[in-house]
């Protein structure tokens, strides 16, 4: 998996404990920054194309909880939540992440935006605790579900640049 790449998303393992995955988007940081935090964009991307995401809760505040339920064609519904830990608009977002039915693996996820003439490349850290927490990460379709959020992500700037 290190240096897969995937419909322009960049997957590297660069620690046994870290999954970093980079994208490039034809947007301002600003734009993407904003749907990264705000949860009427995060409702028309977050997550692959064949889930709906039911909650979205932010409280976009050092301290402030975030959660997102998914739900699945079949009526499966799974959580997601975590605390936000550092918000540097537009620049970086950092935060923990928990999938409620493993609360045990959970990780810290830090967002970096660096813009260059118009574009913004996001670069996406996520740290583990424990390597089987990060390779039940990576084994968990996550490279085909970051691929397509992303994909949903540049659908949305598209709209809103």
């Amino acid at each position: 998996m290190t240096g897969s790449k995937s419909g322009g998303l960049t997957i590297t393992l660069p620690s046994d404990l870290e999954i970093v995955m980079t994208r490039e988007f034809d947007a301002p940081r600003r734009l993407i920054f904003e749907a990264f935090t705000r949860p009427e964009h995060l409702r028309r991307w977050w997550g692959p194309r064949y889930l709906t995401l039911t909650v979205c809760e932010v409280d976009l505040r050092p301290g402030g909880a975030w959660r997102f339920v998914q739900r699945t064609p079949d009526g499966q519904e799974f959580g997601f939540r975590g605390v936000y830990q550092e918000i540097v608009p537009p620049v970086r977002l950092a935060y923990t992440f928990i999938f409620e039915p493993m609360p045990e693996h959970d990780a810290v996820v830090t967002v970096v935006l660096e813009e260059r003439n118009g574009k913004t490349t996001l670069t996406e850290t996520t740290r583990h605790k424990t390597r089987d927490g990060r390779d039940g990460h990576l084994n968990s379709g996550m490279e085909d579900g970051s691929t397509d959020s992303f994909n949903r992500l540049d659908e949305l700037l598209a709209t809103l640049a």
